[in-house]
């Protein structure tokens, strides 16, 4: 389902009611924050990736940084 269609979907009253039992988030934390810096140009296209995949920024970057400290293991 893309994005739109989400939208779409969730926007219609009947479809706003949760189903099945509550689910508990992952007990897995994350650290405290890593502040970094990146070029304008270069954030724009994390920003733009990100959205494509529809996940956030932080997610987005979190998922790269795992991809290459496997691809490089």
């Amino acid at each position: 389902m893309t994005p739109e269609q989400e939208y779409d979907f969730y926007a219609q009253p009947q479809n706003q009611e949760p189903q099945g039992p509550p689910r508990r988030r992952s007990t897995k934390r994350l650290t405290t924050p890593v502040p970094v810096r990146f070029p304008p140009e270069l954030l724009d296209e994390v920003k733009k990736r990100a959205e494509a995949d529809d996940r956030s920024v932080s997610a987005w970057i979190r998922r790269a940084v795992e991809h290459e400290i496997t691809r490089s293991a």
